[in-house]
């Protein structure tokens, strides 16, 4: 059996999508862009991106897609396989998890290579799967696993090295009557797929010492590729240089009926006879091609970044079928506005290194996905956040942590503000060219706030035409280590400013330019601050490297010389704790209910107003969060939908946390009605702040009551948290706090 030295027994969890209640509803945001592998049936393709899989019906056009919200949590996709035998499709990825997904929508996650004590992490990445007979072998990066699909049930481990040690095995094929592999440092291996004790290493003979990457069976003859840009022909102990080609091999395979050969930026096809049948060299557009599949008399390109082509074999007519969704996975930072979330790749390190990566910026509107390249974006690299003006969504700033400052106006890049253009500055001890700039915000008068790094003036604020800049040197002189966090904005205008190894500064040019730094000395655990948020108490919420504080008002800042930051201290199991101790956190967000969102490499934390009760801890693990490495946090005022961007993408939690209305005009609730079978809550959004909201039947007995906390309150349908009630209509009666304000609604409930 797999791993039969040290694991006996099997493990086989299927994932039950429950994760928290049926009525918590979430989202994925996925990009699909990056195609990692494909795989196909007689009606179907199937294709892989770094975290998901989607699927097109080959008859109708149905396009589908399967992401951690349906329970497919996936760790790096990096391997796909259909079975149409059994309906399954199998998926591996680079830590070495199994996942199998039925065609009826139940999802098997096989943890036996990821729990293999023996293996070091950095050698379970699952490379190929391949099948004959009904068992799969899994190409990792220790061997060979197999894997019997029908049963569910992992068999044999072949180990290839020397003396039964551990080789990466890149890829496998069947071919008169032996299993083939290939490997980098062990050359090409080969064994009789009869013979009953293959997981002996003696049973396995070297065929040639070349290191080599892809092999496949095609008209009698075996085929390799070398990673490079050369096919050759396996013979008995050789193997004979065949065919060059102008750019690198990336996929072998064949697929209906066809030798494929999927180059950077061709794919060609061979019939039995090794004669060329036809080659197809774009898709329309500039990308890189990574493998490629036929179906139903279509050929399926993969590209690195648009995503899947569809090309017409007959006509050569070219689609993207590619579903919609960001750029990337790995977003860095996200912003709300109210018909709009924009989404940012670049960034930087844990200490404020930028990515230089040339990536592009998403933004979701009401109509779906729009990409902008990087090919648009002026030249401006490692974006790693966004600034909205709240006055007008259409005007959009890009901060970058190397380029400056790019404008974007009605989602079209309109100039990038650097040190040749406007009052911002390059980076000061050495003499760069990096202009970082980040964590803008807009106040009350519509002037433009950012932190400009590493410089003397590091505070600068933008009209729209004039640029003031406020001199930091003696608060935090601009070393080469001194860099700054998003800033936050209080009602007086004071600046709340996160620094890397200062503390948190506070700083307002309305009053003689005082500022205070709050540091370790000043109750911080750590002068590493990432993140600062303001609640709607005015209490000052501090996320650093190392824990959380708060400072009891902002107001302090106006009346005292020095600040003090305190933990919040609550009970576990009756033992005093410290909230988020030692945790780092990366964002805070304050809901419409003032409650708190905490991000963090541990999942995402949601606390009362008061920090005393953990209301949700999701994570990996018991949500449909695709790693609990959590970049940023943003919320829906409006919905309650609250979106978490994390390095390997973007799922959404469909919150009751709405902000309060100004009045009881947009009452609405929903479902309504309540038809058989919905097992969630009513929702009665669009409330004020301290609403008095009633249930009754329609004889007038009270059913439920509470008061609003923001513009959402549920109810379970049941008479004071007991029983369900009966079939029926029910009144709803709202009133504000001081009673000048009344509303009536009514729903149905059907059981």
């Amino acid at each position: 059996m797999l791993m039969k030295r040290v694991l006996p027994s099997i493990y086989c969890l299927l994932f039950t999508l429950t994760f928290l209640a049926q009525e918590q509803q979430w989202g994925s945001y996925f990009s699909y862009y990056n195609i990692v592998d494909l795989a196909e049936s007689s009606s179907r393709v199937f294709a892989a991106g770094e975290s998901a899989i989607f699927t097109q019906n080959t008859l109708n056009g149905e396009l589908k897609t399967i992401t951690s919200v349906d329970g497919l949590k996936a760790d790096g996709i990096t391997a796909l396989y259909y079975n149409a035998q059994y309906g399954r499709t199998l998926v591996g990825n680079s830590n070495g998890l199994f996942i199998v997904v039925n065609n009826d929508g139940s999802i098997v996650n096989k943890i036996d290579i990821v729990q293999e004590a023996t293996i070091p992490a950095s050698r379970k990445k699952i490379n190929h799967i391949m099948e004959y007979n009904g068992i799969a072998y899994i190409s990792c990066n220790f061997g060979i696993a197999t894997f019997n699909i029908a049963t569910l049930e992992f068999g044999d481990t072949y180990y290839l090295g020397p003396n039964g040690s551990e080789v990466s095995v890149t890829h496998s094929a069947i071919h008169n009557g032996y299993i083939y592999v290939t490997t980098p440092t062990a050359g090409i291996r080969r064994a009789l797929i009869s013979n009953p004790n293959l997981n002996d290493y003696n049973q396995w003979e070297q065929v040639h010492p070349a290191g080599v990457d892809q092999i496949t069976s095609f008209g009698g003859q075996l085929y390799v590729t070398d990673n490079m840009t050369a096919l050759y022909k396996v013979g008995e102990g050789s193997i004979q240089y065949y065919l060059q080609y102008p750019t690198t091999i990336n996929d072998l395979r064949v697929s209906g009926g066809y030798l494929l050969v999927t180059t950077l930026n061709k794919v060609i096809a061979y019939n039995e006879q090794m004669q060329q049948v036809f080659q197809i060299n774009t898709v329309g557009e500039p990308a890189t091609f990574a493998n490629a599949v036929i179906v139903g008399g279509k050929l399926y390109v993969g590209t690195t970044e648009n995503g899947l082509y569809s090309v017409d074999t007959s006509n050569f007519g070219i689609q993207n079928i590619t579903p919609d969704g960001p750029l990337r996975n790995g977003i860095f930072s996200i912003e709300k506005s109210p018909n709009t979330l924009w989404a940012v790749f670049g960034g930087y390190s844990y200490d404020h290194e930028p990515n230089y990566s040339g990536y592009g910026a998403s933004r979701l509107t009401q109509e779906g996905w729009i990409n902008i390249p990087f090919e648009d974006l002026r030249g401006a690299r490692s974006l790693s956040d966004i600034t909205i003006n709240p006055a007008n969504e259409n005007e959009v700033y890009l901060n970058s942590y190397h380029s400056g400052l790019l404008k974007v106006v009605d989602g079209v890049p309109d100039v990038l503000y650097n040190d040749s253009n406007s009052g911002l500055e390059h980076e000061q001890h050495d003499n760069t060219a990096s202009n970082r700039v980040i964590g803008g915000v807009f106040d009350s008068a519509g002037k433009l706030w950012i932190m400009n790094a590493r410089t003397k003036n590091a505070l600068k604020s933008f009209n729209g035409s004039t640029w003031t800049s406020y001199n930091f040197e003696d608060i935090l002189p601009p070393t080469k280590d001194q860099e700054y966090g998003i800033m936050a904005l209080d009602k007086n205008g004071t600046k709340w400013i996160p620094s890397t190894f200062k503390g948190l500064v506070a700083f307002n040019e309305l009053l003689s330019n005082k500022y205070i730094v709050v540091n370790k000395d000043s109750g911080l655990p750590n002068n590493h601050v990432n993140c600062v948020a303001i609640d709607h108490n005015n209490r000052v919420w501090i996320g650093t490297a190392s824990g959380l504080r708060t400072i009891s008002s902002t107001e302090r800042f106006v009346t005292d010389d020095q600040l003090t930051a305190n933990n919040i201290v609550i009970l576990e199991d009756g033992i005093a704790q410290e909230l988020m101790f030692e945790q780092s956190i990366t964002d805070i967000r304050v809901d419409g209910s003032n409650n708190k969102w905490f991000a963090t490499a541990a999942g995402a934390f949601l606390v009362s107003p008061d920090g005393q009760t953990t209301l949700y801890h999701f994570t990996k693990e018991n949500s449909p969060l695709p790693s609990n490495i959590i970049n940023d946090i943003e919320i829906n005022d409006v919905t309650g939908e609250v979106f978490f961007a994390t390095d390997k993408g973007m799922v959404s939690f469909k919150g009751t946390s709405t902000s309060p209305s100004d009045d009881l005009s947009k009452v609405y609730v929903y479902p309504n009605p309540v038809r058989p079978g919905f097992e969630g809550d009513v929702k009665i959004s669009g409330l004020i702040d301290n609403a008095n909201i009633k249930v009754t039947d329609i004889e007038g007995n009270l059913v439920y009551e509470t008061t609003s906390e923001g513009g959402t309150v549920l109810w379970d349908t049941r008479a004071f948290g007991k029983h369900k009630v009966a079939s029926g209509v029910y009144m709803i009666f709202i009133a504000s706090e001081d009673g000048t304000e009344t509303k009536v609604k009514k729903v149905m409930i059907v059981r």
